[in-house]
């Protein structure tokens, strides 16, 4: 079988780390548990069936506390996706499943290292993102 696509760069678009200062980062580390990763992926076509594909990870308080801090990255792939790919419901597999799939590990070690060098060096992404379920259940 024939690759449906290929990965031709991967590199991070914008990276953030906001803690006001000290009082919010004694807060935060005290509560970071309950902070939840959130994550969203959308694409813009380019020249030439490539794509490019932006994965962005947000770590953020969900109760939306006074003092908490703010993690963010954008990871951005460039795809060119394989002429015989016509069908709508295939490309989205492609680019929000298979894609995914390949540049994740990358991408939650670079995560991770926001994280740790932003003071929170106990952080760890306990459950992997499994792309594939996602997608399931996204086209049910």
């Amino acid at each position: 079988m024939t690759e449906n696509f290929k990965i031709l760069a991967q590199f991070i678009k914008d990276m953030s780390s906001e803690t006001q200062d000290i009082q919010t980062y004694i807060f935060v580390k005290d509560n970071i548990s309950k902070y939840h990763l959130n994550i969203d992926i959308n694409s813009k076509a380019l020249k030439n069936k490539m794509i490019e594909v932006n994965t962005t990870l947000k770590f953020e308080d969900k109760n939306q506390s006074e003092k908490r801090s703010y993690f963010e990255i954008v990871y951005t792939s460039i795809v060119k996706v394989n002429e015989e790919i016509k069908d709508k419901k295939d490309l989205e597999k492609i680019l929000l499943c298979d894609v995914q799939n390949e540049i994740y590990p990358n991408l939650e070690k670079t995560f991770l290292n926001l994280l740790h060098d932003s003071g929170f060096p106990e952080i760890k992404l306990d459950k992997k993102i499994d792309f594939t379920q996602l997608y399931k259940q996204k086209s049910n």
